[in-house]
């Protein structure tokens, strides 16, 4: 059974019945899609904690067009080419937009199912169209942004088309007509800065709080930044006055899971090789020896723990996939 343990960052032992890597759209024509699998890009914000009974599609075609019209740039991505690698281009060819999105792990194809953000910033502001493979159909199509219905960390590839489309190439527009956006946190003692100076500023921040994968395991923020009603923020903030929160409309707003663990007391904690990371309490990390029966105790540890003392249910961002499928750990179940 081919190993996966260097295919996903979390480096988990696993393995699967069988690895399919696609260099090229049109090979999907070709796959099996009556047996279970599941799609793969550089594996940052994948798991895998029991041997998969079934096929992986590791999403490997590269390739960049860019268009130029009156007002935007327009740019044509393959889904296996790096999101890093991507926003770097981009800002090399002057053309200003991700900067705020910069070292993002995983790839282009990946970025739409997760609708990824960062410093006030979301993917789905940028997104022309999403092409892919519709599975029932056995031919590509083109989604409008719309018809993705981008949410926070939520997609329509996660729901309606879930295991029904695969993302083959992503089309990003940037708008000729920049504005820097500096409203999040470290970025806003910046003063008039240039998309270059974001950039770094983005990757300087994100170093420093952010374990690289490739020198100590990780999927990059565990837990989804939780959404509440203003009126359990305000009761919250009776007892903790300095709970860093962010508005999200008018009967909302979202707290910081990374303070929710930290105030906890869990920032270091461990089970087994499974860590809470030291210097940032939203990361989990893989000190080299964990195991997925950790990982699941872990997991549940700390979502009981919030729920005792916030009363806030936090959910993982990252996906966990067991021997048959996606599974969801909550605070008092796992259910598939």
């Amino acid at each position: 059974m081919p190993a996966l343990q260097c295919l996903h960052t979390f480096a988990l032992a696993a393995q699967c019945q069988q690895l399919l890597t696609i260099e090229d759209a049109e090979q999907l024509h070709d796959v099996d899609f009556s047996q279970p699998f599941c799609v793969l890009g550089e594996g940052s914000n994948t798991i895998f904690t029991a041997p998969y009974q079934g096929s992986v599609l590791l999403i490997a075609n590269k390739g960049l067009v860019i268009e130029e019209d009156s007002d935007a740039w327009l740019l044509h991505c393959e889904a296996g080419e790096n999101w890093h690698q991507l926003v770097q281009q981009s800002l090399a060819l002057a053309m200003p937009g991700l900067e705020n999105l910069a070292l993002i792990p995983g790839t282009v194809g990946a970025a739409p199912v997760q609708n990824i953000g960062a410093y006030g910033v979301e993917l789905a502001q940028f997104v022309d169209y999403v092409q892919g493979f519709d599975i029932a159909e056995r031919c590509f199509r083109n989604l409008s942004a719309k018809e993705c219905e981008f949410g926070y960390r939520d997609s329509i590839f996660k729901h309606a088309l879930k295991e029904r489309f695969i993302i083959t190439r992503v089309g990003l527009r940037l708008p000729k007509a920049w504005q820097a956006n500096t409203s999040y946190g470290p970025l806003q003692a910046l003063h008039q800065p240039t998309a270059q100076q974001i950039f770094e500023q983005v990757v300087a921040v994100r170093q420093s709080k952010l374990p690289d994968p490739y020198q100590l395991a990780n999927s990059g923020s565990f837990f989804k930044n939780p959404i509440l009603t203003r009126q359990h923020v305000s009761k919250l903030r009776q007892s903790y006055a300095d709970m860093p929160c962010y508005d999200v409309d008018s009967q909302h707003q979202k707290v910081a899971a990374g303070w929710l663990i930290e105030q906890a007391g869990l920032k270091g904690y461990h089970i087994g090789d499974i860590a809470v990371h030291d210097k940032q309490a939203l990361v989990l990390v893989n000190r080299g020896a964990g195991t997925a029966e950790q990982l699941m105790a872990m997991i549940k540890h700390i979502q009981q723990t919030i729920v005792a003392q916030f009363g806030i249910a936090l959910e993982h961002e990252v996906r966990l996939l067991g021997a048959q499928g996606e599974i969801h750990v909550e605070a008092e179940n796992e259910s598939a």
